[in-house]
């Protein structure tokens, strides 16, 4: 094992850098070059490399984002542009590939090596969402709880002040995790999710007995991927991105306007946005993205391809990159019967 590469495909998220650190501090001791791919796949594609000495990564542990940029990028887009990964793979000539990624960026490591056995990839698991299988949590989620919490907790101030209801759009897409933990710990006094279809008439009922019994304000927290009873979940635009999917958005603006007119309490939105996958991450992401950096280059050296880092309780495990791309990891409905105790 001379040389390595690793990649960040996908959407950013903090503790991206803390496992690039960790990957090349690793390396580094057990005399492994490592070269970095630049923007995910399409670096592969293009062969946009740099070398990451222990310089190059000094100082990022706390940063947000990724110094080796990030792209959605689907080299199945286009049968050539799998080709060229392969090619430039062998080109840099490298033992092996670290991916770091969510769902999609996986999926495409996971599919590359089964049609090419020259390919050894291992995986780290990425994404503030926490929908990825086979790994307790990622990295990236708890920072984005620990924003969108904050975020919550001052609404409650000016919802209080001025008596309206706050509906807090976060994101997820099609898995409540983010909406579950940060309402729970928020306080939120309903918390809608992809899971479960919201019922308007429900909805407005809780917030009506609310006011009744002298409550004169609601915070409610809801997912980007939430959908009505009635309906699918509300798009930004109908346009798919390179992995086929919609960009969802849209959904706290549609069930704010449908609370006011059903209620006629006043009612506003508040987005969240990419404000949960940036800034610096917290201690938790901090700690488990090194600790996954070291695994992947720990896997790499064991030569178990086709494996990724992942959380098991406390103990940082192996498991098949397949394994984790199957299926999304949508909420624990047990933790969402938990946080229904406290709605209304």
């Amino acid at each position: 094992m001379k040389r390595i590469g690793v990649l960040t495909g996908g959407g950013d998220c903090p503790g991206l850098n803390a496992v690039i650190r960790s990957v090349v501090r690793t390396a580094a001791k057990n005399g492994i070059e490592v070269i970095g791919i630049k923007n995910g796949w399409k670096g592969l594609i293009d062969n946009e490399t740099i070398e990451l000495r222990l310089g190059s990564v000094s100082g990022i542990l706390p940063k947000g984002g990724t110094i080796l940029g990030t792209s959605r990028t689907n080299p199945y887009k286009n049968s050539e542009d799998a080709k060229k990964v392969v090619a430039n793979y062998k080109k840099r000539e490298l033992d092996a590939l670290i991916v770091i990624g969510g769902e999609d960026t996986l999926g495409v490591a996971n599919k590359l090596m089964k049609e090419n056995e020259s390919l050894n990839i291992v995986g780290v698991p990425k994404t503030i969402d926490n929908d990825l299988s086979a790994t307790d949590f990622t990295f990236g989620f708890d920072t984005a709880v620990n924003l969108a919490t904050e975020a919550i907790e001052r609404l409650h101030t000016t919802a209080e002040s001025h008596h309206r209801i706050m509906v807090v759009e976060v994101m997820g897409r099609h898995a409540g995790w983010i909406a579950v933990y940060s309402g729970l710990a928020a306080g939120a006094d309903l918390i809608l999710i992809p899971e479960v279809p919201m019922d308007l008439d429900e909805v407005c009922d809780v917030l009506k007995k609310r006011h009744a019994r002298g409550k004169g304000f609601s915070i409610v927290v809801v997912a980007e991927g939430a959908k009505f009873k009635e309906g699918q979940v509300v798009v930004q635009e109908e346009k798919l991105d390179a992995f086929g999917h919609v960009r969802l958005g849209g959904i706290g603006e549609i069930l704010a306007q449908e609370i006011e007119k059903r209620t006629k309490f006043e009612t506003r939105v508040t987005v969240l946005g990419h404000i949960q996958r940036g800034g610096t991450p917290s201690a938790f992401d901090r700690v488990l993205a090194t600790r996954f950096g070291v695994k992947a280059v720990e896997l790499a050296l064991n030569k178990k391809f086709g494996y990724m880092a992942s959380l098991s309780g406390n103990e940082i495990r192996d498991v098949p990159i397949a394994a984790a791309v199957g299926a999304l990891k949508t909420i624990d409905m047990r933790l969402y019967e938990i946080a229904k105790i406290f709605f209304g």
